[in-house]
């Protein structure tokens, strides 16, 4: 075989990898495929199987391996719903991975107790880097992105913690999803209340925690929560904060 005809055949088949790969990408973000099936098989009514999930991992495996493959040029090229639905499913992903590796716990707290807990773990591959959970919503999220109601899609494996959907997350439609998962969160009763006889507002930690948040889209807590209790507070209403559920939100809890 002469040179130059090797080189042409190297050439083309650098070509049709580079294609694949980037109909990979979109193919990814547009649908989720393997991640969809793990939360259509285990995930219900807001909980997760997750001994089911231990089991047969293998599709949750194939998607974060899949995420892992995308470079930080592919998701600059996405519009920013897409890479805000990328990192959510990202994050939900990855807890379900840590959870399912040390399963059976009673809580995601109990996970690396003694290296800095489970949020201070590098397990998150993104654009090639080791990054840990905290650094994925903090330092990624958080920092990039002026949505609050992200807090009400990360799921951190726990029963205080916004319930987990069995769809993923889709740049089509995640306003009305973001939305929606606001409205379920705050319409949770043992989460948040409103005592409009004694001007209390009885919020998850989660408000305070990331209040900064809250301030910097609506201009105060009482301010963002308002419109999902009919607009009833006022600025004299006092919050008090509910107390914060880290049991695990296993499916095998609710059976037993």
């Amino acid at each position: 075989m002469k040179p130059y005809f090797s080189s042409f055949i190297v050439i083309i088949l650098f070509v049709l990898l580079l294609s694949n790969q980037l109909v990979n990408a979109d193919a990814l973000d547009q649908s989720n495929e393997q991640y969809a099936k793990v939360l259509n098989t285990y995930v219900k009514d807001g909980l997760v199987d997750y001994a089911g999930l231990k089991s047969n991992p293998k599709n949750l495996n194939q998607y974060l391996e899949q995420t892992a493959s995308i470079n930080e040029e592919t998701f600059e090229g996405w519009s920013k719903n897409e890479q805000l639905a990328f990192l959510i499913n990202l994050y939900n992903a990855q807890t379900l991975d840590l959870i399912t590796g040390k399963y059976p716990v009673k809580s995601i707290k109990d996970i690396a107790s003694n290296s800095g807990g489970p949020w201070e773990q590098p397990i998150v591959t993104l654009f090639g880097e080791k990054i840990t959970l905290n650094a994925l919503e903090n330092e990624v999220i958080r920092k990039n992105y002026l949505e609050p109601r992200i807090h009400f899609a990360l799921v951190c494996a726990a029963m205080g913690c916004p319930k987990m959907i069995n769809k993923s997350y889709q740049a089509s439609i995640l306003d009305k999803q973001l939305d929606q998962q606001t409205r379920v969160f705050l319409m949770d009763s043992d989460k948040n209340s409103i005592d409009t006889n004694n001007r209390v507002l009885r919020l998850s930690p989660i408000f305070d925690w990331f209040q900064e948040d809250f301030s910097k889209e609506s201009g105060s807590v009482i301010e963002f929560v308002n419109p999902y209790f009919g607009n009833e507070a006022t600025r004299e209403f006092r919050i008090e904060y509910t107390d914060y559920n880290w049991t695990l939100n296993d499916l095998s809890s609710k059976k037993n």
